[in-house]
């Protein structure tokens, strides 16, 4: 016997699976964070040690850290999503196992 908060994860799941699978999903639900995430790269790239030596960093080293940057933040959507889907679906299997298999006393 499931509980309700079990139930209702299990109905959103049946509606939801498919939509958070698809990458366009990940990415729209995960690059804010995935920004977060790669932002403090591109300040410690950007200031390390501006205080010792003033090195200017050129129009193309600066695009290929953008680059940089951004890569990482897509790849932390992707892999983020991607876990969260998963443990998701886990949890959902398990639920279901759990709600279909007979009780002790039924047999």
């Amino acid at each position: 016997m499931l509980t309700e908060e079990e139930t209702k994860f299990v109905e959103y799941w049946e509606r939801h699976r498919d939509t958070e699978r698809k990458l366009l999903w990940m990415l729209a639900t995960g690059l804010p964070a995935g920004l977060l995430f790669a932002l403090p790269i591109l300040v410690m790239v950007l200031f390390h040690g501006w205080y010792k030596n003033m090195i200017y960093i050129s129009d193309s080293e600066l695009l290929l850290i953008s680059i940089g940057v951004v890569g990482v933040a897509i790849f932390f959507a992707v892999f983020r999503g991607k876990f969260k889907w998963d443990y998701n679906e886990q949890q959902y299997k398990a639920l279901k196992f759990k709600q279909d298999a007979p009780r002790q006393g039924d047999e």
